[in-house]
């Protein structure tokens, strides 16, 4: 149970996220922005509660304050978490990982050879989902046309969606570029020379579902695939957020979910923050399986 007690944690986790912010944040000048502004707002009061889950709003609320950025924001867990840095969120994937089969909760094959792949509830580490997504992807190498259902896909590893890449192109190939601010280094993302297991390849129809939550690295695998020529979107536009986060513990059940990096496309020169993946074709995300599935009939069809 909270109570007034527990103020100076919270107050000293309020501080703590503005120097995070200064010190990892991908945009400095940004951070130089919103550390005062949070510690001017924790001065006059406006951060004067009890409850961890309210800080987590308000301070939330003002950090997406200037620049929207949706991965920046102080994030409540209901159980407390590790103090280890990245720990609160990897425990948390650990127990969705669980829950969805590793993250392949459905394959199936559709009438005309269309087979669908749904990747949810996250694209998790590679370490754990090789063998699961290996084993999808092996599955429907045969079909005549693939689906694969982001809708419900809220982001996860940016070394699983190149993976998945993988058995969707025929030859290695430059899918991303992370700029991170820690050493002003740049690293490429490609999507692998070798996959195990038999590839579906880079010719046949290939469809990507998204929703109005499909978001970051789920968000990164339809618009890589969407860039390279390689796959039409079908639903909605997603969240817009393509910045990678580290995550901080700064109060046994908050975490200072912080981006450190920005993506940059080889091809279009920029990433869908703030924009969101466009759809080729849009419709209702509850109706883009039967939208993708049709079109893909016509298309074999052809």
């Amino acid at each position: 149970m909270t109570t007034a007690t527990q103020q100076p944690a919270l107050t000293a986790a309020v501080e703590q996220t503005a120097q995070l912010l200064l010190d990892h944040y991908t945009f400095p000048e940004i951070a130089e922005e919103l550390a005062p502004l949070l510690r001017c707002r924790l001065a006059d009061g406006a951060y004067d509660v009890t409850d961890p889950a309210e800080l987590a709003r308000l301070v939330t609320d003002d950090l997406q304050s200037l620049n929207g950025d949706r991965h920046l924001r102080l994030k409540h867990h209901a159980q407390p978490v590790p103090e280890e840095k990245g720990a609160a969120i990897l425990a948390a994937m650990r127990e969705e990982f669980d829950a969805t089969l590793g993250g392949v909760p459905r394959v199936e094959l559709r009438d005309g050879g269309v087979a669908l792949v749904e990747l949810s509830s996250k694209l998790f580490p590679l370490d754990w989902s090789a063998e699961v997504l290996t084993a999808a992807f092996h599955l429907v190498a045969r079909a005549e046309a693939l689906i694969i259902d982001l809708r419900a896909n809220t982001g996860g590893d940016p070394d699983a969606v190149a993976f998945v890449c993988g058995y969707l192109l025929d030859e290695r190939t430059h899918l991303n570029s992370m700029y991170w601010r820690e050493g002003e280094r740049v690293e490429q993302s490609w999507s692998p020379a070798h996959v195990p297991g038999a590839r579906f390849g880079g010719s046949k129809p290939l469809y990507v579902l998204t929703s109005g939550t499909t978001f970051s690295a789920a968000e990164e695998l339809a618009y890589d695939l969407q860039q390279l020529g390689r796959a039409v979107v079908v639903g909605e536009t997603t969240v817009g957020g393509a910045h990678p986060r580290g995550g901080w513990t700064v109060h046994p059940h908050l975490e200072a979910s912080i981006p450190v990096g920005r993506a940059v496309n080889p091809v279009s020169g920029t990433n869908w923050e703030g924009t969101g993946v466009r759809p080729d074709v849009p419709c209702a995300a509850g109706d883009a399986v039967e939208q993708a599935a049709s079109l893909a009939r016509a298309r074999l069809a052809e």
